[in-house]
């Protein structure tokens, strides 16, 4: 009988390298296991758009995986506890999985470890989703880096491996597994009403769609990737982050996939650089657990910023819906800041633009995220956090570490921030980056016409103030 091996899934929703996976099938008695853990200590639960992309994600798991011959099993609760008890029902003699950076989920591995060094159970872990171990990239003072350009100097002189194949099909399948949890059950998908039927024409999840993606975006957009990415109106960018978010392609794939195209121009080494950055956000987030809530630059604590009453992220959905659907509209009386940058409905037509994508296909163009983001926090006065919790709620490709990062960095509270005072003006982003204006005529189709509402803000005196509050915590 072979040897019962747990490949315990988490953000690496894939088959081909990823080492875990291949480990556990390489004597063929791999099950393949992923928790749905919202209640372990520290763990963030997951936001409305991520879910919708998970479910869709383990479903097209399941099929990669069933043509491999390992079954997937699906189970809900605190991991430190589910994983334990399921190892012991199937009698498993090994744990495996790919190295998670996040504080709480390292926690919880780190218990899972223990508890199978306690009962002989073979446990062990992979590098598979950064292309650097956080705990081995210092300054030359031995602290964590807080500056991008000698970090990735750093980073990117290193060796990465090449990535592995997928696993062998499994001949013998391991008997006896139980069905685990049905994925319907979980209640992933959004109902009454169904909001994500701008996702589902926008998005497939899945290895297949993310390695196809890859593929595309490499046979043509990525040569003209320095001025391409910028541009929201065409198709520039490689529309990867969901795929790596979910672990559908890994770094290590995008890294020697890119490496072939080299040479051609600079966009496939501005391309690497974003690679780059993913691996910053990350490195900051080993370092600093709370970097979704907490600071990084002290000095920000007192900072003069509004937190907006009940402004978490479950406001103003039924708002949110109707402003997404309707291709014309006036700002209803009353409607606070807050919930008017959120609706798109800020009289800003850039920024209203990036939030009405944002709600119908849960994605922004990343030149946009800047402008929207700066505009709320620094001529709003609203809490980059608020923004983040925002963010996390409706992107598909919401990252544990590249949001808060971004966020931070936008707001000049993060590591290698741009200054506060360097405030994104929307008009003039819109006249140099969308000159014809055919990105926001195309999700702003009323910025012309009188319904159109008044800007909510005057942004030359609105950037005073908030260089005003700037001034008053040097």
């Amino acid at each position: 009988m072979p040897v019962v091996s747990i490949a315990w899934l988490r953000d690496d929703l894939r088959t081909a390298d990823n080492p875990a996976l291949l480990a556990a099938a390489h004597d063929g008695g791999a099950v393949a296991l992923y928790v749905l853990d919202e209640e372990s200590p520290g763990i963030r639960p997951l936001g409305a758009a991520a879910k919708w992309w998970l479910h869709h994600a383990l479903r097209a798991l399941r099929h990669d995986l069933e043509a491999l011959g390992i079954p997937l099993v699906l189970l809900r609760g605190p991991a430190g506890d589910v994983v334990p008890a399921f190892t012991q029902e199937v009698d498993a003699e090994r744990i495996l999985w790919n190295r998670r950076y996040g504080g709480p989920e390292r926690e919880v591995d780190t218990a899972v470890k223990e508890w199978a060094a306690s009962t002989d159970v073979q446990a062990e872990s992979f590098q598979a989703s950064l292309l650097h171990e956080p705990w081995t990239v210092r300054t030359g003072g031995g602290g964590p880096y807080r500056v991008f350009t000698p970090f990735w100097r750093t980073v990117s002189a290193m060796d990465f491996r090449a990535p592995f194949p997928a696993p062998d099909k499994n001949a013998a399948p391991p008997d006896g597994i139980p069905a685990g949890e049905d994925l319907q059950d979980w209640n992933l998908l959004p109902l009454n009403p169904d909001w994500a039927t701008g996702l589902a024409e926008a998005w497939a999840p899945g290895e297949e769609a993310g390695l196809s993606a890859l593929s595309d975006f490499l046979a043509g957009p990525v040569q003209n990737y320095d001025d391409g990415r910028d541009r929201p109106a065409k198709p520039g960018t490689s529309r990867l982050s969901p795929y790596l978010r979910w672990g559908h392609v890994s770094p290590f794939q995008v890294w020697h996939a890119l490496s072939r195209v080299r040479g051609n121009g600079p966009g496939p080494d501005v391309f690497g650089t974003e690679i780059g950055w993913r691996e910053f956000c990350w490195h900051q987030l080993f370092h600093n657990p709370d970097l979704a809530t907490k600071n990084l630059r002290p000095a920000f604590d007192g900072f003069p910023w509004e937190h907006p009453e009940g402004s978490g992220p479950q406001t103003p959905a039924i708002l949110r819906r109707k402003a997404a659907q309707s291709p014309s509209r006036s700002r209803p009386d009353g409607l606070d800041p807050l919930d008017a940058w959120k609706a798109g409905l800020t009289g800003i037509p850039l920024v209203d633009a990036g939030q009405r994508q944002l709600w119908s296909i849960g994605w922004m163009h990343n030149r946009v995220r800047m402008v929207a983001a700066s505009f709320l926090v620094k001529n709003l006065g609203i809490h980059w956090r608020v923004g983040e919790e925002w963010f996390w709620e409706t992107l598909v490709d919401a990252d544990p570490a590249s949001n808060p990062a971004n966020w931070q960095w936008v707001a000049g509270s993060g590591a290698d921030a741009a200054p506060f005072f360097r405030i994104f003006n929307p008009q003039t982003q819109a006249k140099r980056f969308d000159p014809q204006g055919e990105y926001v005529a195309h999700w702003v189709p009323d910025a012309l016409t009188p319904a159109y509402p008044e800007p909510l803000v005057d942004l030359l005196e609105s950037r005073r103030h908030a260089l005003e509050a700037y001034e008053s915590i040097r």
